[in-house]
């Protein structure tokens, strides 16, 4: 990467000149001794008139006259991008808005001297803007917020809102003003209440909110999420983190209202149980395809009497990562209330069995494709027997990462049942030469990648399984591999040049 100073940008801006200059400009911390200055995007501002994406980070050499020349000389302007410049202000900000208004997509991040009056200038005079991400500004209030959406002709599709010092009334504002708005993200409004999301729920406006994420806020609770999902028609995506007054009660209540949802993603949400997980299957729409759970700890195996008169027969991908609570007899409830499974990512369920995977096999209608079981430390060669006869006609990718009892017997049925196996990963496993001599002698196997990283049973006698493997291979992965010596690995990656090697 080059250093940016400002005797480069002047020339790269009279050798482009003739073409109009620059299109596209990215500066990512300048040298402090000879780093970009006013001067240098003063020269782009003069040399590069069609200039129509500019990105300034962590640059606090650049201020107020830089941005104002490039505003003067650069009215093309589509997509500014500021993050960590301390000596821009709203100065700068509003002769952007003042000059530039084609200016369509707008972010700024850590500038300590941007505040609300910059953005009423962008909100006043750039009526194309349709995507802003606004992120730790301290000057940013509600007043800077709502200017943004509160004109009757904003055409603003993607808003982010992250770390700022706003209120109920920002979002009571998005939730009245937002009809154009399609994805929305807050994070970490410390001052919104439950208040705030009740009301931009219910203000009826966004009608056309397709996704939306909301990560440690403490004004999301269980009714301000049923008002959510009442007041959000078209909502297709919703991902809640960390927001720790959200339980059963309003998860079960947001899926029976969210009638367009097709993906429900809960992370670290601690006081969701599996009573929670299971009602909101069988009370969702017919549209959700997939749920993914990550770090909610709030979930305990425990035998529930569920009516298996509802299922939810439209979920596809079923991901539950690092969810130590999620046993067996979850598993196998999830597993009889959604049989139309084509992916499921278990990995980091240390405590999961043979018994709770083979009863979700058991239950699967459709052929899996995608199965990742990465560190689920107690699964044995049943499962993968179980899995391979099953859907080893449909099964692509195969993650046993860390299943340290998997052993040769996984691999010699994987390479007689499966027909369209991509990826497989066995690293971490008891898997010795024998079982990649099997798996290299099977006419039907296609690898493209294939990882056996820190199986301490390889040894160089696999040389000849992994050149037989590599005719196909895109991807090895061989690294910790302690008794595979040097030289075997110099004549691998001689014989398979096509094939980029971890070792």
């Amino acid at each position: 990467m080059l250093i940016a100073t400002d005797i480069r940008l002047a020339a790269i801006a009279v050798g482009t000149s003739s073409r109009g200059g620059l299109g596209k400009l990215s500066i990512r911390g300048s040298n402090s001794f000879r780093g970009v200055t006013n001067l240098g995007l003063s020269a782009v501002a003069q040399g590069c008139p069609s200039l129509k994406s500019l990105s300034l980070w962590n640059i606090s050499s650049v201020g107020d006259e830089g941005l104002i020349e490039i505003a003067k000389g650069c009215p093309l302007l589509e997509k500014l991008d500021l993050c960590g410049c301390p000596s821009i202000s709203n100065k700068g900000l509003i002769a952007i808005a003042e000059n530039c208004p084609n200016l369509n997509s707008l972010n700024i991040e850590s500038c300590s001297r941007i505040g609300n009056e910059g953005l009423q200038a962008i909100g006043k005079s750039c009526s194309k803007l349709q995507s802003v991400s606004i992120r730790d500004c301290v000057l940013v209030g509600d007043h800077g917020v709502s200017s943004l959406l509160s004109s009757a002709s904003s055409v603003l599709m993607k808003l982010k809102l992250q770390a700022l010092n706003i209120t109920d009334f920002s979002l009571a504002v998005i939730g009245h003003y937002g009809n154009a708005v399609t994805n929305l993200v807050l994070s970490g409004l410390q001052n919104v209440s439950e208040k705030g999301f009740w009301v931009m729920g219910n203000a009826q406006a966004l009608q056309n909110l397709v996704s939306l994420t909301i990560t440690s806020c403490r004004g999301t609770t269980d009714v301000s999420l049923e008002a959510i999902g009442k007041g959000c028609a078209s909502l297709k995506q919703m991902c809640l983190r960390k927001c720790c007054f959200v339980s059963d009660n309003g998860l079960v209540a947001f899926a029976k209202a969210a009638g367009s949802l097709e993906s429900l993603q809960l992370e670290e949400c601690n006081r969701v149980t599996q009573s929670g997980i299971i009602y909101a299957l069988t009370n969702c729409g017919e549209k959700l395809r997939s749920l993914t759970l990550v770090k909610c700890m709030g979930i305990k195996d425990v035998s529930l009497a569920v009516p298996m008169t509802s299922s939810c027969r439209s979920l596809r991908s079923l991901s539950i990562r690092n969810c130590p609570g999620f046993g067996s007899a979850s598993l196998a409830m999830v597993g009889r209330l959604c049989p139309q499974l084509h992916n499921i990512d278990l990995s980091g369920l240390y405590g999961m069995t043979d018994a709770g995977i083979l009863s979700l096999l058991d239950s699967s209608e459709e052929g899996l494709v995608k199965v990742n079981l990465n560190g689920c430390l107690n699964l044995t060669d049943k499962v993968v027997v179980s899995l391979v006869s099953l859907h080893g006609e449909t099964l692509e990718v195969l993650n046993l990462d860390g299943c340290r009892k998997i052993t040769d017997a996984s691999l010699v049925t994987i390479a007689n049942n499966c027909l369209f196996l991509r990826e497989l990963d066995v690293s971490k496993c008891a898997i010795t030469d024998s079982g990649l001599a099997a798996l290299s002698s099977a006419e039907q196997i296609n690898l493209q990648v294939l990882s056996i990283s820190g199986c301490s049973e390889i040894s160089h006698k696999s040389l000849p399984s992994l050149k037989k493997l590599g005719e196909t291979l895109m991807g090895l992965n061989l690294q910790h591999c302690t008794a595979i010596n040097n030289r075997s690995i110099e004549l691998l990656v001689d014989s398979l040049w096509r094939c980029d090697i971890l070792a």
